[in-house]
């Protein structure tokens, strides 16, 4: 049987960090990490969060080697709803990357801060 997105993202978060966007942003900024929107291109053009890098999830876990090749690097990824960043921070957490927080709320929110 197939799963529905809505259905699979609250199963997915039991097994990673989450966090909400200013516990995030203050974390990431206090553990010199990363903040990874993976938005697609265009999203992130109309609309981006202070200190984010662009890294759309269709090319995250490529990029995310090449660029931070320690696994303990605090890695923060948020999207727009909270839903992309769940699925791509499970996969950095599958590559082996060990301190991944997938922010789990809307992009207005992690623009705040």
């Amino acid at each position: 049987m197939l799963k529905t997105i809505p259905s699979l993202i609250p199963e997915i978060r039991k097994s990673i960090q989450c966090i909400t966007a200013q516990e995030g942003i203050s974390q990431c900024s206090r553990d010199n990490g990363v903040l990874i929107d993976v938005r697609e291109p265009a999203e992130f053009s109309q609309k981006s969060a202070k200190n984010t890098i662009n890294i759309p999830r269709g090319i995250l876990e490529m990029k995310a080697l090449e660029l931070y090749p320690d696994a303990k690097k605090p890695i923060y990824i948020h999207c727009a709803t909270g839903a992309r960043s769940t699925l791509a921070a499970e996969q950095l957490v599958r590559l082996g990357y060990e301190n991944v927080w997938a922010i789990t709320c809307k992009l207005d929110d992690v623009c705040k801060y």
